[in-house]
């Protein structure tokens, strides 16, 4: 089933070589087509998130048979369905993980990656929402089993990563430790419900936490470098670490006895890697689990800045400053 009204070429930001933001150009491609099992969405906005910045400097090719179009996660409506979909049809407006293509006016995504918007989101909200909840959701929860009464450190609280964990981390009953630099980003965290932020360029985290604490059950980190060694202090016995990002370096020499001391827990992931089927599974969880909970006005997307497509480039220059809180997003086709 197709919108008749589709056209035959879409506008789309590509990457002209890999490189800095400004590589980031305007083109025009064919509108695709929904193979079996995906649907077509006309996309209404779209996320900006570090893995694109990392894919437009060379260093994250798309998956076999992906777009190489940026874009990870898209709102908008569906306007064609493949064969053997039957939950979506023609009209829906829907919110959707994608494995790339989301800097285009049109974007086809895999049936089983989308959810309804959430009632209550406008179009901009429920854009800003998958990457950054499938990834803490399924490593943080679903891997970690962050629960009830633990204690939580999660590094970058104020990004897009980090505001989505605080929230998620509070809305279960855990204690929210966030780490972030300057005082402006770490009110930024304790307004989102933090019991205890650091800001890491005056005070030491390990101590901190130690002194509090007496450690974090579970610590989310996308830092790196020195911060590997130090996370391993800060833990507690039986506690997990979860790597989402090395900003900051993946080579380092570190001391892994304290690991086997404390029966620690070291684990990442990548969630574009991740197989079709797993994807549908979290999916599924953030369906049962998560939706209730924006439904009931407990979790809010924190979303920065929009910028139209056309000026990816600005928007990627101005996540790279590091200045920003919450999500970066773009204006594709805007309120559908």
């Amino acid at each position: 089933m197709t919108d008749a009204t589709l056209p035959a070429d879409m506008n789309v930001v590509e990457i002209s070589e890999p490189g800095a933001p400004e590589v980031l150009v305007p083109g025009k491609r064919p509108v695709p087509e929904a193979a079996p099992g995906e649907v077509l969405i006309k996309v209404a906005y779209a996320g900006v998130n570090g893995p694109d910045l990392v894919q437009r400097r060379g260093h994250y090719p798309p998956p076999k048979g992906a777009s190489d179009l940026l874009g990870l996660e898209i709102s908008g409506k569906v306007v064609a369905v493949g064969d053997g979909v039957g939950k979506w049809s023609v009209g829906d407006m829907v919110c959707a993980l994608t494995n790339g293509g989301g800097y285009a006016e049109y974007c086809a995504v895999d049936a089983r990656h989308c959810l309804p918007m959430p009632h209550g989101f406008n179009q901009l909200e429920a854009a800003s929402v998958p990457e950054t909840f499938f990834t803490i959701w399924s490593n943080v929860f679903m891997g970690a089993k962050l629960s009830r009464g633990e204690v939580f450190l999660v590094h970058g609280g104020a990004g897009g990563l980090g505001t989505t964990s605080i929230q998620l981390a509070k809305a279960i009953g855990a204690t929210v430790v966030a780490v972030d630099s300057p005082a402006e980003r770490c009110k930024v965290c304790s307004d989102l419900g933090a019991d205890l932020t650091v800001d890491f360029r005056e005070q030491d985290f390990v101590e901190i936490i130690r002194g509090a604490y007496k450690g974090a059950d579970v610590i989310l980190d996308i830092i790196g470098g020195e911060n590997i060694a130090k996370n391993i202090k800060a833990s507690k016995p039986d506690g997990r670490i979860v790597q989402l990002a090395f900003n900051k370096g993946s080579k380092v020499e570190v001391d892994l006895m304290p690991v086997m001391l404390k029966r620690l827990t070291y684990t990442g992931s990548t969630l574009r890697s991740r197989t079709p089927e797993n994807k549908a599974e979290i999916r599924d969880s953030l369906a049962l689990n998560v939706w209730p909970m924006f439904e009931q006005g407990k979790l809010k997307p924190v979303v920065s800045k929009t910028f139209p497509l056309a000026e990816a480039a600005a928007a990627h220059t101005f996540m790279e400053s590091a200045g920003h809180s919450g999500k970066i997003m773009l204006e594709v086709c805007g309120d559908i």
